[in-house]
């Protein structure tokens, strides 16, 4: 995996969790949605706003959540921008 690769943004298709900072700006450090993962499947644009649909694995439907909330699961850890 090249740099370039791990350091995108978010795209449809991605493997995605909630970042550490919107955990943390919820108060939701423990409970299950630090362990959620998904898949991007579709992203829409609201002027500066970009909303991913999200998948969720065990779920049955999909949830709309700021790009900005979520951070890539690339595999070898999550990428969380800061």
């Amino acid at each position: 995996m090249t740099w370039t690769e791990r350091t995108s943004p978010i795209n449809v298709g991605d493997r995605v969790a909630y970042s550490r900072s919107f955990l943390q700006s919820i108060g939701a450090l423990t409970g299950d949605m630090p362990f959620a993962r998904g898949v991007v499947e579709k992203i829409e644009e609201f002027g500066t706003l970009r909303l991913a649909t999200v998948k969720w694995d065990g779920e049955e439907t999909t949830m709309r959540v700021a790009v900005a909330n979520l951070a890539a699961d690339r595999g070898k850890g999550i990428i969380d921008r800061y």
